[in-house]
């Protein structure tokens, strides 16, 4: 194979049936083939022209493709820049309960139509699954939530969307579940957990709750970490502790969930609150 085709895939060690494949080629054509699984890709640089569902397709950098499964294709990089791109490979059986959940009476022949799709939410939850597959430090109520999600947008461009609203007694349910995150903000928690403490099915809760507070569990519950690491900060505990006493895998994945909502490390945040003399590093 020509040194300059490169081909990477990862199983998600969280979810089964869940993998994705990092791929850079130049000079390489795929054969005619089908995957049992539905392959959503994202083309990140060059283009992607590939035949599928009877038609000739042509897909530049930036937009997204998926393949049903037992849908025939081939592939090859298109123009004159290296083709640069992920797919993402998902078992039928890995989403049949949250398309249930998701209202598709028969979810074993849901089939998105088209081939190359419009779908910005498709696109940035596929990119999403691809780099939690890829993190280590990632965590199952990460994947199931994000797997979730890019289900969501699937159903949606099939067309089968079908929003519910929750009744009073889900309503009852749901701040159950909440109490339940709450309370164990020091554990590693997954959704069966907390669906099973609210006594709702796994995607059926996520649903819900996602319908009524909109945001999903995984948010709320990493929500409520980042508030609780806030303010132990404050009270001067340390980062290191901080991290073990809310649930994150340490204090680097803490630094960076942190960042991402205020804008600075921990540490920066505990010097600013509790107005403490910057640490003076030695040249």
């Amino acid at each position: 194979m020509n040194a300059e085709n490169h081909f990477h895939f990862a199983n998600s060690k969280h979810l089964d049936g869940v993998s994705v494949l990092d791929a850079n080629m130049r000079e390489f054509a795929y054969d005619k083939h089908a995957h049992e699984e539905f392959s959503i890709g994202v083309t990140l640089q060059g283009r992607q022209d590939f035949f599928c569902q009877g038609a000739y397709h042509k897909n530049p950098a930036g937009c997204v493709l998926l393949f049903n499964p037992e849908d025939v294709h081939d592939g090859s990089s298109g123009g004159q820049q290296d083709l640069e791109y992920l797919m993402l490979y998902v078992h039928p059986k890995s989403v049949d309960s949250q398309f249930k959940a998701l209202g598709v009476r028969d979810p074993n022949h849901l089939r998105v139509e088209g081939c190359r799709l419009d779908s910005l939410a498709l696109r940035n939850q596929a990119l999403m699954m691809s780099s939690l597959i890829k993190d280590k430090q990632s965590t199952r109520i990460e994947q199931e939530s994000a797997l979730f999600q890019l289900s969501h947008a699937m159903v949606s461009c099939a067309g089968l969307l079908d929003e519910l609203g929750p009744s009073r007694r889900q309503d009852t349910l749901l701040l159950r579940a909440k109490e339940f995150i709450q309370c164990n903000l020091d554990k590693d928690m997954s959704i069966d957990d907390i669906a099973n403490a609210a006594s709702l099915s796994k995607f059926h809760f996520i649903r819900l709750f996602r319908a009524q507070f909109g945001i999903t569990p995984h948010q709320y519950v990493l929500n409520c970490r980042i508030n609780g690491a806030r303010k132990a900060l404050g009270s001067g505990m340390l980062s290191s502790d901080v991290a073990q006493a809310f649930g994150f895998a340490d204090s680097s994945h803490l630094n960076r969930r942190f960042k991402r909502v205020y804008g600075m490390t921990p540490k920066q945040y505990q010097i600013q609150v509790r107005q403490l003399p910057p640490p003076i590093f030695s040249t």
